[in-house]
């Protein structure tokens, strides 16, 4: 930022210090040092929530598994601002939410001494109306026998992320015909998926079940055009298929291993005979499971393809049909499509009946042209521009993919950084159910999170969920923030992402500014997928100081990062230099965020 900007923010800055006091800047700096409060981490301890979110008004039920001092304290947050707060008596309490949507809240418990506050155990709480504001999409791709003892633990990991909504992959009996029944409606107690799986009917019914327990919505997935061999003896017309050439005589097809069930034929998406055909087969599926939507999926660009009287096929516009017909057939139930590497993404956000927008993006060694840190606020901007920042943005990315040929643990510092990056943007991520994912076959399970990379997860969640109103929910992103180093312990650099530096992003939002500190000062790339794994783990660098020229009269400055307190709010003392306020922050690992409030 220019100094004479910084000049004109000082200006406006000393203008409302002095509005009451001739001394303004030294009474501010005095204020600011009474209110500093040291925040440091107690021996952790486990709260738990009996749901993923909440309605406004409702009724939270916590619970804590560990040791809490008799003299601690539970306080009630949203961002900086303490909503209520009560004494902590015992392991388990109820607490009803404001009757505000749409909010996200961070719990803390916590012990009070002199100028210093021990933070024992923190957790989010999402207080909203509909699942599609904030999405935290999650998944689930095993349905053989299964108990309830082993359902509920599985979901019990993703309740404790506020995953408020799970994705079924690869669940159906056929694409063309996805309830595993017969011709006469018998609804089939085991049947096979397209790998030749079992799956059985039961453990789907009681997967929904338990998720609509905890509060979560259940989608099924399935392609919006594929149909398998035997896809003609169950109604299917060779006329609605997609080919290759105008002659008709090479059929697209997605092949698929010799000893699965078939190779998955294409059809026309805005074929309507075909849009009929499958909405009649759905309605099998909500009349007798209890799915909330359905999950489209595609298959990227094909290329140049024609229907069956060799007029060229526009897809694009065959998707837009595609999800007006769904939603027309079946208009109380949600739907979500996939923009694969981007592919129909404008024409998804524009059709208006999307829940949120959802991206399958790839790190291809052709062309890298999704594989940066940098693609992903590409990806979030676009997807703003087409919904007119209507809709949020989900990234179906998998992380240590070449990692994840062989058994092994993922790397924890570059599925951590990753997050931090696209929870900074205001994204999300579809990666946990019952393992995270590493590929875009949902069911492989070769990388397993390590205990503390687990831990780690819950962190981020909930830091993403409390501070959702800032993270996701309107302002504007940024590049053009005026930061420094004050101690030299960090080379800035703005957004985009370099390997090596701390990459700085903010949002800007009527009332405060929020900036983002985001470490890659020892990354040793600037892609996102950490494909071998080799993402080293950051040194943790202690009490970095730093600088910033306000535009505005500042009120405030605090800040929170999942990976110190588990999240709670930090205030931070700062003082005038020159034309900066100055200011130190306690540690900064992976992401630091901080907020400027402004009178």
């Amino acid at each position: 930022m220019k100094k004479d900007i910084c000049l004109v923010g000082l200006l406006l800055f000393l203008a409302a210090c002095k509005s009451d006091d001739v001394a303004g800047v030294e009474r501010l700096e005095h204020d600011k040092s009474d209110v500093s409060v040291n925040v440091e981490a107690g021996t952790s301890i486990y709260v738990y929530t009996d749901k993923a979110c909440y309605a406004p008004g409702e009724t939270v039920s916590f619970k804590v598994v560990g040791d809490v001092p008799l003299n601690a304290r539970i306080r009630y947050r949203h961002l900086n601002e303490v909503v209520e707060e009560q004494p902590y008596n015992s392991t388990s309490w109820n607490w009803t939410l404001p009757s505000v949507d749409f909010t996200g809240y961070m719990v803390d418990i916590y012990v009070a001494s002199d100028n210093k506050e021990t933070v024992y155990g923190t957790i989010a709480v999402d207080a909203s109306s509909d699942w599609k504001r904030f999405p935290r999409y999650g998944f689930v791709a095993e349905f053989g026998p299964k108990t309830n003892d082993v359902i509920n633990e599985e979901m019990a990991y993703l309740n404790r992320c506020h995953i408020n909504g799970v994705q079924f992959q690869d669940w159906q009996n056929k694409h063309h015909w996805p309830l595993g029944s017969t011709r006469d409606g018998q609804i089939l107690s085991v049947y096979k998926d397209i790998a030749n799986r079992d799956v059985y009917t039961e453990t789907v019914k009681q997967y929904i079940k338990v998720q609509h327990d905890y509060g979560m919505k259940s989608i099924f997935y399935n392609l919006c055009f594929g149909a398998l061999d035997d896809a003609g003896s169950d109604g299917v017309k060779e006329s609605w298929g997609l080919y290759k050439d105008y002659k008709a005589q090479t059929r697209d097809c997605h092949e698929l291993p010799d000893n699965w069930k078939s190779n998955i034929y294409l059809v026309d998406p805005g074929n309507q005979e075909w849009q009929s055909y499958l909405t009649q087969r759905n309605a099998e599926v909500y009349d007798n499971l209890d799915f909330d939507g359905y999950q489209i999926d595609q298959l990227g660009d094909r290329g140049t393809v024609f229907n069956v009287y060799g007029k060229e096929v526009d897809l694009l516009q065959g998707y837009a049909s595609f999800i007006n017909a769904m939603k027309n057939a079946h208009p109380d139930k949600r739907l979500i499509m996939n923009a694969v590497s981007r592919y129909g993404a404008e024409q998804i956000a524009k059709s208006g009946k999307v829940d949120f927008l959802y991206n399958e993006v790839w790190g291809k060694d052709s062309d890298r042209t999704e594989a940066r840190f940098s693609h992903l606020k590409t990806i979030i901007d676009e997807n703003n521009l087409y919904s007119g920042n209507q809709l949020n943005t989900v990234f179906a990315a998998y992380m240590n993919y070449w990692l994840a040929e062989n058994q092994g643990e993922f790397n924890a510092p570059g599925v951590l950084l990753t997050d931090a990056v696209m929870f900074a943007l205001g994204g999300s991520h579809l990666e946990l159910g019952p393992h995270m994912l590493c590929k875009e076959y949902f069911p492989n399970n070769n990388l397993q999170m390590s205990e503390s990379l687990k831990d780690d997860m819950i962190g981020y969640y909930d830091f993403m969920t409390a501070y959702q109103n800032i993270l996701r929910d309107g302002g504007t992103l940024t590049t053009d923030i005026d930061i420094m180093s004050v101690d030299g312990k960090f080379d800035l650099q703005r957004w985009p992402p370099v390997k090596g530096k701390l990459c700085v992003i903010g949002r800007s939002m009527e009332n405060k500014d929020i900036i983002h500190l985001l470490n890659l000062s020892q990354a040793d790339s600037d892609e996102w997928r950490d494909d071998y794994g080799t993402m080293p783990e950051p040194v943790t660098v202690e009490v970095p100081s730093f600088s910033i020229c306000p535009l505005r009269s500042v009120k405030e400055i605090w800040m929170a990062t999942p990976d110190y307190v588990g999240g709670a709010v930090i205030p931070i003392a700062f003082k005038v230099n020159g034309n900066r306020l100055e200011f130190t922050l306690p540690s900064l690992k992976y992401w630091d965020m901080l907020v400027i409030e402004y009178k």
